[in-house]
């Protein structure tokens, strides 16, 4: 019989089999009836810098909480995204930190590189626009461009990869890369990436807003066409 396909994002089951052996599981969950992927996917832990990486990984979530313990513990967050990379990289020993940013935040992409080099590291930053190429070079008509009748140099988030690559980082990390856009960038880092900003134009830069709002000013895209 063919499996379900997986659909953890409707699970409504309270005691989940993923969180507890005790749990249960519904009828698509991959932990009861994905073990050969999940085996395999264990598997790759086994490698010696995925296991310190996702390792380190682990002990900073756990870090990002305090008073853990307290019985009975309430979770109690404490620490800011960019504080979580700083800690993380240091776990990890890296030096240079590359940051791929949109030209739209150059002042958050400022910000961010002050307070990785006051925390002792090296960075390395490149804009979206570097390089220049015009979006003609795409296939982009004039009725395409953000500004029609004017000259637009494209995002090259293949050239900002690739001029990270070349100064060796060893991190990098995204600063508010449109859509796709980061797609690419993740494709062709050589390094390792995280992500600081998720580009959200409308709702500055948070774009978890639209899916708190499903149930009220945002309910119209939950129709087909918006």
């Amino acid at each position: 019989m063919e499996l379900r396909k997986s659909e953890c994002a409707k699970c409504g089951i309270k005691d989940k089999i993923c969180r507890s052996p005790e749990g249960q599981g519904s009828t698509f969950c991959p932990t009861l009836h994905r073990k050969e992927v999940v085996g395999k996917a264990n598997e790759g832990y086994t490698k010696p810098y995925i296991l310190k990486f996702s390792h380190e990984a682990s002990v900073q979530e756990a870090e990002c909480y305090i008073n853990r313990g307290l019985k009975p513990y309430v979770l109690h967050p404490a620490k800011p995204r960019v504080q979580e990379i700083c800690e993380f990289a240091q776990k990890m020993g890296y030096k240079k930190l590359g940051i791929g940013f949109c030209s739209g935040l150059h002042k958050e992409a400022l910000s961010l590189t002050q307070i990785l080099e006051g925390q002792g590291f090296e960075v390395t930053s490149v804009v979206c626009k570097a390089g220049e190429p015009p979006k003609e070079y795409i296939g982009i008509k004039d009725e395409e461009k953000v500004y029609i009748g004017k000259f637009e140099s494209m995002c090259s988030p293949i050239a900002q990869a690739m001029i990270l690559n070349k100064e060796q980082t060893d991190f990098n990390i995204l600063v508010g890369l449109c859509v796709g856009h980061d797609s690419l960038f993740l494709k062709y880092s050589k390094a390792y990436c995280t992500v600081l900003v998720a580009k959200g134009r409308v709702l500055a830069h948070n774009p978890c807003a639209a899916l708190y709002n499903t149930g009220s000013y945002y309910g119209r895209m939950l129709r087909k066409g918006f």
